[in-house]
């Protein structure tokens, strides 16, 4: 796990790894623009673990297809959040069936999460001496999630930034793009193998699947991630709505 190098402020990132295809993304975002790269990572009582399981194969496989970046990952760290589901009623920390709700959004939403995921990834930074936070959230091509929405996180970093005194950035390098446009930034990133790893190694589907192998990856190639993900790889290859 690196750690090797002292966060030095400005130039070191802590990234929010889910082990997920847009979280991936951006940890080969943060550290084509980084020295020193650290991930979060967060138990919160999900029905499937499945992401968490594959961070670590995702790392190895990051090192291998550009290995500079070896050098520059640092520590990695997992956080326990599971009082999340005591607090909330969501398809993704409980085994109801996903639909749509009456707000308009799916039940997969879990309120807060993002708040929590964000403040507690600024109270590491903040013990560790860095400054800047790169996370996921895109309003775009999503499932209407409020916590994704640009002027959420741009009022969550002022927040942060007052409540510690310390002036926190929080990156969001996939906000406007669609999911065609997310895997043009990976080959970009990384080349052909980078999508490889993509596709083989991380996990969207909301239904925890991984026994079902698709073009795009893994999946029950139902749910709206897995809807998201196959669209946006389709487009990807076509060079459609990019």
């Amino acid at each position: 796990m690196g750690g090797h190098l002292k966060p030095t402020g400005h130039r070191s990132a802590l990234v929010l790894f889910s082990g997920g295809q847009d979280s991936t993304i951006c940890l080969a975002w943060a550290l084509a623009n980084f020295d020193l790269v650290s991930t979060i990572s967060f138990s919160y009582g999900q029905r499937h673990q499945v992401e968490l399981d594959c961070c670590e194969r995702i790392i190895e496989k990051i090192k291998k297809i550009v290995p500079q970046w070896s050098k520059k990952l640092s520590e990695r760290h997992l956080i326990n959040l599971d009082f999340i589901p005591a607090i909330s009623n969501s398809a993704l920390t409980s085994e109801m069936e996903i639909e749509m709700t009456n707000s308009g959004l799916p039940n997969t939403f879990v309120p807060g999460r993002n708040i929590f995921f964000l403040s507690a990834a600024a109270s590491l930074a903040y013990r560790s001496g860095i400054l800047n936070l790169v996370g996921g959230m895109c309003e775009t091509d999503y499932s209407g999630y409020p916590d994704c929405r640009e002027e959420f996180i741009d009022s969550l970093e002022t927040s942060i930034g007052l409540g510690m005194d310390m002036k926190f950035k929080i990156h969001t390098p996939l906000m406007f793009l669609n999911k065609a446009q997310s895997w043009l930034v990976a080959e970009n990133l990384g080349g052909s193998e980078l999508i490889d790893a993509i596709v083989e190694e991380t996990h969207s589907c909301y239904r925890g699947v991984r026994e079902s192998r698709y073009e795009w990856g893994y999946g029950c190639n139902k749910c709206p991630a897995c809807e998201l993900r196959k669209v946006g790889y389709g487009q990807y290859k076509t060079g459609v709505a990019i």
